[in-house]
């Protein structure tokens, strides 16, 4: 069953006519954005560019009858779940009692009185969501500068 999942990825994958890296690339973007598009939950990390062009040299380099097997070694190696770190979680559970401490405390402050105006059912979320982003970009940018 995977070979078969595996043989039709990569028969769409040479419907893009592959003829340099670039187009590599997008084809190997395009397969991770309709996975995770397409299944509701489950999310796949895409792998690092470094990873893709080591593919792409030994794709490129393998005879036409191999390249179906690189390409499918590669998937197999490459498709990984995505996981919630422990930063997200405690952060996405410490934020919205904080937000909420935050906007009364920021109530009393003269130069902060149009935090009143703004409903509890706004600011919770928006907070939350900015400090659930903002954990997420620092870790992925951390995570480039172990790579490089």
């Amino acid at each position: 069953m995977l070979n078969f999942a595996m043989g039709t990825l990569y028969s769409r994958f040479m419907e893009k006519d592959v003829k340099n890296f670039e187009d590599f690339h997008m084809g190997i973007l395009d397969i991770f954005s309709t996975f995770n598009a397409s299944l509701p939950g489950k999310h796949y990390d895409v792998p690092l560019r470094k990873e893709i062009e080591e593919c792409f040299t030994v794709w490129k380099a393998a005879a036409e009858s191999e390249k179906k097997k690189v390409f499918i070694d590669f998937m197999k190696k490459n498709v990984k779940l995505s996981k919630l770190d422990d930063a997200t979680m405690i952060t996405g559970l410490v934020t919205p009692p904080a937000a909420m401490a935050a906007k009364r405390a920021g109530e009393g402050v003269p130069q902060l009185k149009m935090i009143k105006a703004i409903p509890d059912v706004l600011f919770v979320p928006s907070a939350t969501l900015l400090a659930l982003i903002s954990v997420k970009l620092s870790r992925s940018i951390f995570l480039q500068n172990l790579a490089s």
